[in-house]
């Protein structure tokens, strides 16, 4: 080649190198994480209790914006809509990523394409709880007593398509026994009825009812998760009560928008694995009935996977819907 030419070729590298050499380490900006939940609930503490650990950690500025609204389906739908760079992150659940796709007529995004994993965060079972004044002590009284006399018994839930409505499907099936479903507007409302004896039973978040049944106002019968909470250890799960394999829970997971550069989502997972693997964020998890998810990258994107057909499933064979 002639020293010319040579010459040029050894520009253009130098070139090449000092800007690769120039682009700055992510993050070089706050990167902003979106709730598509109110504040104050169960996945924006969490979020927010995460984001601090990785900000003690790193010294990153973690930004949480709340943006509720048609099930997490708005919130989720601004994180789908941007740019694939790191700095906008949301955090997703088992409703808007595995549920809402059968749930909703039409989605604004596409729950199986938007969006890639940056890491698992947490899973919580749902309680199946009663009344503290009720007959039943334990998950076997409550199927000889639905088996006597199908659709007599009432079972509360949050919603339509909640984790603990589908859940309470899924025990049905599995139990054999036919029961009146209550959906309500909310944990709350329902968590009410029951301590009023206006339902019989409710599958509902830990966070609902562990003060009521420490208070010895609700009787839990068992957890949906493969393992007894830490919150509640006395209780067996539905498993351990006779029902092989059984196992729910309403998993949280950090993503990202689809397109984002694996360089960052690795640098992003590790940092997040290494704020749930704290003694102090672990305790935090456990005091409100969850437990960390750690996870690789495959794993995650197995996990929404196979959840996103196993809800589906549930959702077309229960023929649930919307109010």
């Amino acid at each position: 080649m002639p020293a010319f030419p040579r010459l040029l070729s050894a520009c253009a590298l130098l070139t090449f190198s000092a800007a690769a050499l120039a682009q700055p380490a992510y993050p070089n900006q706050s990167i902003k994480v979106v709730v598509p939940f109110p504040p104050g609930g169960g996945t924006d503490i969490v979020t927010r209790m995460l984001l601090e650990k990785v900000r003690i950690s790193t010294g990153w500025t973690l930004v949480v914006e709340n943006k509720p609204g048609a099930g997490g389906n708005i919130g989720l739908d601004a994180v789908a809509k941007a740019n694939p760079d790191g700095y906008t992150l949301g955090m997703a659940q088992t409703a808007n990523l595995a549920i809402n796709p059968s749930l909703y007529a039409k989605m604004p995004y596409d729950a199986a394409k938007a969006f890639v994993p940056v890491a698992t965060v947490a899973g919580q079972p749902v309680v199946l709880v009663v009344n503290s004044a009720s007959s039943f002590k334990t998950l076997a009284d409550l199927v000889q007593a639905a088996k006597a006399k199908p659709e007599a018994l009432s079972m509360a839930s949050a919603g339509n398509g909640t984790v603990g409505h589908l859940t309470g499907e899924i025990f049905t099936r599995q139990a054999g026994i036919k029961t009146n479903h209550i959906p309500y507007k909310g944990a709350g409302p329902a968590a009410n009825d029951l301590l009023g004896n206006q339902v019989d039973y409710y599958f509902a978040t830990p966070q609902t009812v562990v003060s009521f049944i420490k208070a010895g106002k609700l009787r839990a019968l068992a957890v949906s998760s493969a393992k007894r909470l830490v919150v509640l250890p006395d209780v067996p799960t539905v498993a351990e009560s006779g029902y092989k394999d059984f196992n729910t829970s309403d998993w949280k997971m950090l993503v990202a928008p689809a397109g984002t550069p694996q360089s960052v989502l690795t640098r992003l997972q590790a940092e997040v694995n290494k704020a749930l693997a704290r003694p102090d964020t672990i305790a935090t998890l456990q005091a409100e009935g969850s437990a960390p998810l750690v996870t690789t990258p495959q794993e995650a994107a197995k996990l929404l996977t196979s959840e996103q057909e196993r809800w589906s499933s549930v959702v077309r064979s229960g023929g649930v819907k919307l109010d």
